[in-house]
């Protein structure tokens, strides 16, 4: 199956997937199999909910507008030119998916696929409903790629190599079970925010956008903070105060309740506005509801200081650092923005 084929096989599920956006669903007759898909999917989206409470509506079809935009023929072919994806000898690459957001392992999945291999898909639990129906639509639009794709349950078959993506305990595990193959091991990651005062209003209210897309769950999420001594937190709170019917949703509610009553209790200072949390604290992984915060006094300190912690940072927010994300563009990495900083298609490559 020559790469092309595959480029337009992912391109018409962009097609597709572009039917379904948070304005409206539009039900296109241009696009290929849509009568046995459309309407399955769309019924998957609001039942998504059901099956993982953290699942919004809102946020699956987030999720799916941003693929449907990197999932271009233009940006395929942009994506993969770099690499030589024509292999001979195709590889059995296992994928251990994480749950925390919607199509959270989606990338990989692809990354296995372009590169001409055969994935075994190990789902998590909180994520198992929308990966196969996408992947029964790529079989229809492109049948040489079913026998390409296995949904496993249970142990593993035989595998030539690995991509598994857990926390910190399971990654030792994963460490052990897949020392003797080709592997990327994925670990908890966070991302920050350095912020110098100086922001425009419409900049933190993007930033609100990098703190409680998907209820902060994903490693793109803005879980930390860094500012300048004496930062006018009202800033933040007032251009975030966009965020508000974050509350309206009873999981989240839950959590910024449970995790309040852990704080005060704790005599823990804080900052807060109905919503969000403030706590001075000088870890990176801050628990839903909540932000972390942590002063600086020189930025150039600070810059080492990320480098330093760089395995446990998985995006910088900020308008003064070089290679920084923009405010409010933490989620919607392209195809080549690596997790980990990992290129997953050059790994892949390398097993031809």
């Amino acid at each position: 199956m020559l790469l092309e084929s595959r480029i337009n096989a992912f391109a018409e599920l962009g097609l597709f997937l572009s039917q379904f956006s948070r304005d409206k669903r539009v039900k296109k007759t241009s696009v290929m199999h849509n009568d046995p898909f459309f309407e399955a999917v769309d019924l998957q989206i609001k039942r998504a909910h059901e099956f993982n409470g953290w699942f919004t509506e809102d946020h699956v079809l987030y999720c799916f507008e941003n693929w449907a935009n990197q999932l271009t023929k233009g940006h395929l072919e942009n994506w993969t030119s770099g690499y030589f994806l024509e292999t001979k000898n195709p590889k059995k690459v296992a994928i251990i998916m994480a749950g925390n957001i919607p199509l959270v392992g989606f990338h990989d999945f692809i990354s296995v696929l372009m590169a001409g291999h055969h994935a075994l898909v190990k789902l998590s639990s909180n994520d198992k409903h929308l990966l196969p129906l996408l992947a029964k639509y790529l079989g229809y639009v492109e049948p040489s790629l079913r026998d390409k794709i296995t949904f496993v349950e249970g142990q593993l078959p035989d595998f030539d190599a690995a991509i598994a993506t857990g926390s910190n305990n399971t990654a030792r595990y994963f460490d052990y079970y897949f020392k003797k193959y080709p592997h990327i091991i994925r670990k908890n990651r966070n991302s920050v925010a350095v912020l110098t005062g100086q922001e425009t209003h419409e900049e933190l209210t993007a930033l609100g956008e990098d703190i409680f897309r998907y209820f902060g769950l994903g490693c793109r999420s803005v879980s930390k903070i860094f500012v300048p001594r004496n930062y006018d937190f009202d800033l933040l709170f007032k251009a975030v105060y966009a965020y508000k019917d974050v509350l309206n949703y009873k999981k989240y509610e839950h959590n910024y309740d449970y995790n309040k009553a852990v704080y005060l209790m704790s005599n823990f200072k804080l900052l807060e506005n109905g919503f969000l949390m403030l706590k001075e604290d000088e870890s990176y992984s801050s628990p839903i509801s909540s932000l972390f915060y942590e002063y600086y006094d020189d930025l150039d300190q600070l810059t080492k200081k990320l480098a330093i912690d760089a395995e446990k940072i998985q995006c910088v927010v900020s308008n003064v650092l070089d290679e920084a994300v923009p405010f409010g563009q933490t989620q919607v990495p392209s195809l080549n923005d690596y997790a980990d900083g990992v290129d997953t298609l050059a790994f892949l490559s390398s097993l031809n």
